[in-house]
């Protein structure tokens, strides 16, 4: 038997990343569960964000942001840049993270991230708490350190994270490939 609860968001878990902008002039993180790929070509993803929050009229008024990806050793900082506002302080030198140049856009990537995904606002659709950014992937940069003994970047060597109903965890193991089911033996 199946509890029958109220109509709210239960597909978790969700990737937690740290979303980079410049606020006021200076280098911000917003700490972001909301988000997700929403077509490969052309390359686009989407975060959801709420309008009172520091960055969203950066991101509003700049039209970019960098989605920067997490991992275990970044976990206090995913949460602290999610729990802190960037009103109040630098939450790169709070959290000890480098702000880095991108190559395409103005926002910052964070160095200490895995993988940074430079994104342009396309579209911006209000949806009731939250507004939807819907944005181009213009670049993305992974760190060579998570390429594997094939040369195939590996994001499980940096040890991602994921959001469950307020929990950050780790990713487990892997537990099959892309179209495994149907290989030919």
């Amino acid at each position: 038997m199946k509890n029958e609860w109220k109509p709210g968001n239960m597909l978790y878990p969700l990737p937690a990343v740290m979303v980079s902008t410049y606020c006021e002039g200076k280098p911000n993180i917003c700490t972001i569960a909301w988000t997700g790929t929403i077509c490969s070509d052309p390359a686009m993803v989407s975060i959801s964000v709420r309008p009172s929050r520091y960055s969203y009229d950066a991101i509003k008024e700049s039209g970019e942001f960098v989605i920067n990806l997490t991992t275990e050793d970044l976990v206090f900082a995913t949460d602290y840049c999610g729990v802190k506002s960037g009103r109040d302080e630098d939450k790169f030198a709070a959290c000890n993270l480098t702000p880095e140049p991108a190559t395409k856009i103005h926002a910052p990537m964070i160095k200490e991230s895995p993988v940074n995904i430079e994104c342009k606002v396309r579209e911006i659709i209000p949806l009731g708490t939250h507004d939807m950014f819907i944005a181009d992937v213009v670049c993305v940069h992974a760190d060579e350190q998570y390429m594997n003994e094939k040369g195939k970047f590996d994001l499980a060597l940096a040890k991602p994270i994921v959001y469950s109903h307020g929990t950050y965890y780790s990713v487990g193991k892997e537990l099959g490939t892309f179209g495994y089911s149907v290989k030919k033996k």
